[in-house]
């Protein structure tokens, strides 16, 4: 089955997290993405979680963002590779990078450069604060970000102070920022025949996924405050309690939901208690029903909890585990970790995320060796095994 961007051509010269997401996602809707690297390769290859995986510059980090792409490499600081860029972009439907602005226009390869060579060439310049402004040359960090965005003022307890995501939100978040614009790009072409910039902030990136804090303030000039784990109503039946041996993510937002909640606890006296006859009752005596509900809660694990709560109509979790997760069977059911089989075994990875019924997203191949594919992205261009293995010589690939 065909897939969304399968004779798609993009040259990839990110690296981190932040653009080598973006390209994933459209690597595995069918895009051949020509990933560009130093002769040496980027820092990612080599993180130090596993000592095994980093001598193999192979780090998990990097893998689970870089399958099906294909690896080149060139010092970019050397003419002939410049050329070699510029060969490429010719051919190519996209051209994507997150170095800080004006990096790419002093190599001679930035969107104005290759445009001239191609007018339909779409270019997506991925940067924590976006290609103007007067913080346009600052570094884009995900922690930076998230303390920047407002996301760190609104995530953490008041007794411990603001805390930053426990993975790289604000990446994640710009990564998919840059492939749904490279995607209305191409999208656009197929009207107007013209390539274009598509210029990622992250730090607008990730202002446009709070725009319910934002709204909070800018029309009812509510200011957020470290809200813990209590979800954005305001419930005091959607947070977190103890229960068992752990804990137990209630999501209990509506009246029926709540009157089933606390008649699955064994606790409908409570309907007649003044103290919780309404939100606003409730809200006013939380410290009261919290101790109700935690007290119930402690007669069984929160595994057991969440079945009983969940069959009772009380939308609830317990706290999975990432090595859990996996293996939860409705991600089985759907097939959401994709396995590949690799020269170092059958691997496990996240997918796209969503499901078309027609082509949708599919990983095929493990992350690339560093430049396995130089030999035969150069090729295609016309040169030969001589020519190749002069530029190997000279340092160039």
């Amino acid at each position: 089955m065909t897939r969304p961007f399968e004779g798609v051509k993009i040259l990839d010269f990110t690296q981190v997290l932040a653009g080598p997401y973006a390209s994933y996602q459209l690597a595995l809707l069918g895009a051949d993405v020509i990933k560009v690297e130093r002769r040496e390769g980027e820092d990612m290859r080599r993180t130090p979680l596993s000592r095994e995986w980093a001598a193999r510059g192979l780090a998990p980090g990097w893998q689970a963002i870089n399958g099906n792409k294909r690896s080149l490499t060139l010092d970019l600081q050397k003419g002939e590779a410049i050329n070699i860029v510029k060969q490429l972009a010719a051919q190519a439907d996209v051209v994507m990078e997150n170095f800080r602005p004006g990096v790419m226009d002093k190599l001679g390869i930035g969107y104005a450069a290759l445009s001239a060579i191609n007018s339909r060439l779409i270019y997506c310049a991925v940067s924590g604060f976006g290609q103007t402004g007067p913080e346009r040359s600052g570094a884009g960090y995900d922690g930076k970000i998230q303390a920047m965005s407002g996301i760190m003022a609104i995530t953490g307890h008041e007794e411990t102070g603001p805390t930053r995501a426990g993975f790289a939100v604000c990446d994640v978040l710009s990564g998919a920022t840059a492939a749904f614009g490279v995607s209305s790009a191409l999208f656009q072409r197929s009207h107007t025949g013209k390539g274009q910039l598509v210029d990622v902030s992250m730090l607008e990136a990730t202002l446009a996924c709070l725009s319910g804090p934002v709204a909070d303030y800018t029309v009812a000039g509510h200011r957020q405050q470290l809200s813990g784990n209590q979800a954005v109503s305001r419930r005091p039946t959607a947070n977190l309690f103890r229960a068992g041996d752990g804990y137990l993510l209630l999501a209990v937002n509506t009246e029926k939901q709540y009157r089933a909640l606390m008649a699955a606890l064994g606790r409908a006296d409570t309907f007649e208690d003044p103290r919780f006859v309404d939100w606003f009752a409730r809200q006013e005596n939380e410290l009261a029903l919290r101790a109700i509900i935690e007290e119930a809660l402690a007669k069984k694990t929160p595994r057991e909890w969440e079945k009983i709560l969940e069959a009772a109509g009380a939308p609830c979790a317990s706290i999975w585990k990432v090595e859990e997760v996996i293996d939860h069977p409705q991600i089985l059911a759907r097939g959401a970790v994709q396995e590949i089989d690799t020269p170092y075994g059958r691997l496990r990875f996240a997918g796209s995320g969503f499901r078309l019924a027609h082509g949708g997203g599919r990983l095929d191949s493990m992350a690339p060796e560093l430049g396995a594919h130089t030999d035969e992205v150069l090729g295609s261009l016309g040169y030969d095994a001589d020519a190749i293995a002069d530029l190997r010589a000279r340092e160039i690939v």
